[in-house]
């Protein structure tokens, strides 16, 4: 028995250090970006002679990228707030809701998180051609829109399927209204939902690229496109910083919202 509990615990300590060999590979990349980003050299040599914050000062005193800064995160905030105010009503509707062809809804629903963006950007780009919406802010949400929606139907559908509807119920008998018992019940109950599906919409419409690349203009590009088309022409640091600052963004939001979930 003793033997089989120290092959165990040897099997436990080799199962870690694959994974951190794992975590170790995906993660040197992003080491190795976040350092060029704070060279001195302008010609992204690593490892860098010295350090500097010469890139960050081009980045935010450059007129494009604050634009494309900016653009990204109003696009962002937008689709965050419409992915979790269509999610939840889709969510409620799948979750609660006994009619014929749910499963077939929800399949449909989750749909973009299995399709190749590639396919549904240029089915996007050819239906905003003839609609005139390339290169528009409304373009840029619905289709951000439509990767984001399946992060937010999945979070607060988990949400609303652990909740107890007999709280409702309860607060219906004692004379709320259905509008005063999802406001003052049923939100409260699933925040944690509400704030997964917040931080994954908005992470999704932050890093898009293919589907923004499709819907970009010269005078409309988020971050990602900006970065890319950057990248094309002129291997600058400052691409490093922008990508940086991409990355730490989605570091600091994850870690948001695992501390609000441990909070809890």
């Amino acid at each position: 028995m003793l033997l089989d509990f120290d092959r165990l615990g040897a099997l436990r300590w080799m199962l870690v250090a694959l994974g951190g060999l794992v975590a170790l590979f995906l993660l040197l990349p992003i080491f190795f970006i976040v350092a060029l980003s704070f060279g001195d050299s302008q010609w992204l040599i690593f490892p860098p002679r010295g350090w500097t914050l010469e890139w960050y000062r081009q980045l935010f005193t450059d007129s494009g990228w604050i634009d494309s800064l900016l653009t990204s995160a109003k696009i962002a905030v937008i689709v965050m707030a419409l992915s979790v105010t269509l999610g939840f009503l889709a969510a409620q509707a799948l979750a609660r809701g006994k009619f014929r062809g749910r499963k077939t809804l929800q399949a449909f629903f989750l749909t973009p998180m299995v399709l190749p963006v590639v396919v549904l950007a240029v089915a996007l780009y050819a239906l905003f051609l003839k609609l005139g919406l390339n290169g528009t802010v409304v373009g840029f949400v619905i289709g951000h829109l439509i990767i984001a929606l399946p992060f937010s139907i999945i979070a607060i559908g988990n949400s609303l399927e652990s909740f107890d509807t007999s709280l409702e119920d309860a607060a219906l008998i004692c004379g709320a209204g259905p509008l005063e018992v999802k406001w003052r019940v049923t939100l409260p109950a699933i925040r944690l939902g509400l704030i997964a599906a917040a931080i994954f919409s908005f992470l999704a419409s932050w890093d898009e690229v293919v589907v923004s690349i499709f819907m970009a203009s010269p005078t409309l590009q988020t971050l990602p496109v900006r970065i890319w088309s950057t990248l094309r022409q002129d291997l600058t640091p400052v691409i490093a910083a922008a990508s940086s600052l991409l990355v730490g963004l989605t570091v600091v939001l994850m870690v948001a919202g695992a501390l609000v979930r441990r909070a809890r």
